[in-house]
């Protein structure tokens, strides 16, 4: 798995407008509307543009479908390009940090998000309510973890096949609002959508598969936020 698709620089050369949006002009009375806003994307976020207070502000959101609507980054510039500019070296600089921050686990090959990271995805990945029952239990049980059986009883599901399969869901959509690729270097194991979020534990038998456990950075993160 690579965090290459995070780090990307600002082309200046690059038509920044192509592909935004422009509201078509109303009128409020006898007086026109408010300017424009127009809508694009940097990234894994979505850009939004226009002249606010007498300035050019360019602001970074969360692409939908999200639970957020905050403001994630914000600049402003001379003109809209240049607010746009500023904002694409804004989001690069924190994407490039984050992406420094992380750490390979031994067991998976997954570079591991920080607690930081992770709490800003809680906030804004769609997740179900047996999906944060789930990761909820995972981090009460800390590093012992929970057996497919507990796990499935934890977010009330009939059988364990429902309840990995729901994690692992779970793990595509922390996965996409990351914006992470998959690497052909990185273990089978890795390539498992829930390992971005756990892995197993050792086996007590042959026909145990392991208890799963949360990352301690993602455990805190649980904590802290759900």
């Amino acid at each position: 798995m690579t965090d290459s698709s995070l780090g990307h620089r600002s082309n200046r050369g690059e038509n920044l407008f192509n592909g935004m949006t422009k509201p078509k002009k109303a009128k409020v009375g006898k007086t026109e509307a408010l300017p424009p806003i127009h809508v694009g994307e940097h990234g894994r976020y979505q850009i939004k543009s226009g002249l606010l207070a007498g300035k050019f502000v360019a602001r970074a959101f969360a692409k939908p479908p999200t639970e957020a609507r905050g403001v994630i980054a914000e600049a402003s510039g001379a003109t809209e390009e240049a607010a746009i500019i500023a904002l694409h070296d804004v989001i690069d600089e924190r994407e490039n940090r984050r992406i420094e921050a992380r750490r390979k686990d031994p067991r998976t090959g997954i570079s591991v998000p920080s607690i930081e990271e992770y709490a800003e995805a809680l906030g804004h990945a769609a997740l179900t309510s047996p999906q944060r029952a789930m990761l909820t239990a995972l981090s009460i049980a800390d590093a012992d973890g929970l057996t497919d059986e507990q796990l499935a009883k934890a977010a009330g599901y009939k059988s364990h096949t429902s309840a990995n399969r729901s994690l692992a869901n779970a793990g595509r959509l922390f996965s996409d609002y990351f914006a992470l690729e998959t690497d052909s270097k990185v273990t089978s194991v890795a390539l498992e959508s829930s390992s971005l979020l756990a892995f197993r534990g050792e086996p007590h038998d042959e026909t145990d598969s392991g208890n799963w456990i949360l990352y301690p950075e993602l455990r805190d993160a649980v904590r802290a936020t759900l």
